[in-house]
């Protein structure tokens, strides 16, 4: 599984589809995906560079889009939003319901605020939705604050950090200062590997770098 902020689409996209295949992960979490005009198309045109299908998300989670290999079948998928601060930009998340052979579980996408007075109260409504879910769920983001930060720590509440104690950093590419983004898993997950994606590719193709988990889930 991989999470990755995609920086708008404003940097190489050569690269950032060279990087996503090289990795070839079955899920793909993305924050900063089209969310705005012709956002399917868009959308459905980033699939096809990734090699990948739209599981959910897009425009109805505001820029969390969820792709899939075609090793996933996605069974159901659903939005969240959360309510817009005047002045600040509206955020959400997504959920798709996946099964891979005879297991079921959940990917969840989002991406906080960059205001730490927003943070806390998304982090809830998302931990909210989260807890909803029955079955193992595993979250990919870019969360716009350090591990230890408090709405990182709620949502990490109850569940893994695919890192375990790699605490490499994410952002920003050009200047490496902060943790942004994660893989949070359901305990009755494993995390078999884990990795900050440091290549040409990927600095090239975002101000974030990817994080990617090998994940096993039980049937």
């Amino acid at each position: 599984m991989l999470s990755y902020n995609l920086h708008g689409l404003k940097d190489d996209r050569r690269a950032l589809a060279a990087a996503v295949r090289q990795a070839a992960p079955d899920i793909a979490i993305l924050q900063e995906a089209p969310r705005r005009f012709r956002w399917r198309q868009k959308s459905a045109a980033l699939s096809r560079d990734l090699e990948m299908v739209v599981g959910g998300g897009g425009l109805p989670a505001l820029g969390n889009l969820i792709l899939t290999n075609l090793r996933v079948r996605v069974v159901a998928d659903w939005n969240i939003r959360y309510p817009l601060t005047p002045g600040r930009e509206m955020r959400g998340a997504a959920f798709v319901r996946c099964r891979v052979g005879r297991a079921t579980f959940v990917a969840a996408g989002c991406h906080l605020s960059t205001d730490p007075s927003e943070r806390p109260s998304q982090a809830e409504l998302l931990k909210q939705a989260m807890r909803e879910v029955s079955e193992p769920l595993l979250l990919g983001g870019d969360f716009n604050e350090n591990s230890g930060g408090a709405a990182w720590r709620m949502l990490a509440d109850g569940l893994t950090d695919a890192a375990g104690g790699d605490e490499r950093l994410t952002f920003s590419v050009a200047n490496l200062r902060h943790r942004l983004d994660a893989i949070f898993v359901d305990p009755r997950m494993t995390v078999l590997q884990y990795d900050v994606i440091d290549t040409p590719e990927t600095r090239a193709a975002s101000d974030h770098f990817p994080v990617l988990a090998d994940l096993e889930i039980a049937a």
